[in-house]
């Protein structure tokens, strides 16, 4: 059976939640609101001030049910996890590549190809669908330099030198991602790609959804037996799961950033659901958050063809088969890593 919608939020401050014979109960209140069956869950992600009883923790550790902590705007926090069954045949291979630089070049070249022309279709999309709301040479100028910058990857082997070339890219993208926005302008309006804290509502909700990703990349990874804080592009950093990094740059422009787009497209949020802190942090209200995680966990139905396997599969389980597949990169089992480009 795939299951792909398999993640529970929880975002109602002061809730509590506890086990309840086989099933997880949130009380709000003195109200019990919803309850969800353990066996139908994979991960829980809670925001903010939530309670949880240890009885919940140790039966979510029993039925492999992953718990993420995270402030109420959506930063990272902690994460409770039972014991992990790892392939340690695969982590040993996962490992001596990701000491070795020139081994890590090889495989996040594959990493920062697939961002790159993901982000490139993207953009050539808004062109085609939008091209009387956009300025055409603005977006033709930065689709050249993206494709500019595969070539540019293809030819290089050093690490930074090829981290260079992904930070070049990502300014040219993002020096165009504004005339994707062809509703409410005046509200939404992005400059430059900015973060802890995000400065304005476009990055408030593209850090919103990149943690939602970045969640399920974690999931993916320890699912198929890799180690998501050893990574090849991003390396190790403490408190930081470099290889969820690595495995979210592919799904980043077609999930992440066009999501964000059509909700500010089509007015499903709105300036006053936004407020900006005296330091200058624009945060998300709880209204926009559920909007947005609502349209992330629908998006994951969408049912794509993924051109290495030529088979039909939801979003959600494209991100546990790309996990699969590097898994067998690493192994050796196949010779690359089939990147998934969005077409």
């Amino acid at each position: 059976m795939q299951r792909f919608l398999n993640t529970l939020y929880i975002m109602t401050q002061k809730s509590y939640v506890h086990k309840k014979g086989q099933a997880v109960e949130i009380v709000v209140g003195d109200k019990a609101v919803a309850s969800i069956p353990f066996i139908t869950l994979d991960s829980i992600v809670i925001f903010g001030n939530v309670s949880v009883s240890p009885f919940l923790l140790g039966a979510c550790a029993e039925n492999s049910i992953t718990i993420s902590y995270l402030t109420e705007t959506g930063k990272f926090l902690a994460r409770i996890q039972g014991p992990v069954a790892g392939n340690i045949l695969l982590r040993k291979a996962q490992y001596k590549i990701s000491d070795d630089p020139h081994e890590s070049a090889m495989v996040a070249k594959y990493f920062i190809t697939g961002k790159i022309l993901n982000q490139r279709t993207v953009l050539q999309r808004a062109l085609r669908d939008h091209k009387d709301k956009v300025d055409e040479v603005k977006l033709n100028a930065a689709i050249l330099s993206l494709s500019s910058a595969i070539k540019s990857i293809e030819r290089e082997n050093d690490l930074d030198r090829l981290r260079g070339i992904e930070g070049d890219a990502a300014e040219s993208y993002f020096s165009a991602f504004d005339e994707l926005i062809v509703a409410q302008k005046d509200d939404f309006v992005f400059t430059s790609r900015n973060r802890r804290p995000p400065l304005d509502n476009v990055n408030a909700m593209l850090s919103y959804t990149y943690t939602l990703l970045y969640h399920d990349a974690i999931s993916a990874l320890e699912a198929v037996g890799l180690d998501p804080a050893a990574g090849f592009l991003h390396r190790d950093r403490p408190g930081r799961l470099s290889l969820a990094l690595d495995l979210m740059e592919e799904f980043r422009a077609f999930y992440a950033d066009r999501l964000v787009l059509s909700l500010i497209n089509r007015k499903e949020v709105t300036a006053k659901q936004f407020e900006t802190s005296e330091s200058g942090a624009v945060n998300m209200s709880e209204e926009a958050r559920k909007t947005l995680i609502k349209a992330y966990q629908e998006k994951k139905s969408t049912v794509l063809t993924h051109p290495y396997l030529e088979e039909k599969m939801y979003l959600a389980i494209l991100i546990h088969t790309q996990a699969r597949l590097l898994a067998r990169y690493l192994r050796g089992d196949i010779d690359g890593y089939p990147v998934y480009i969005w077409k």
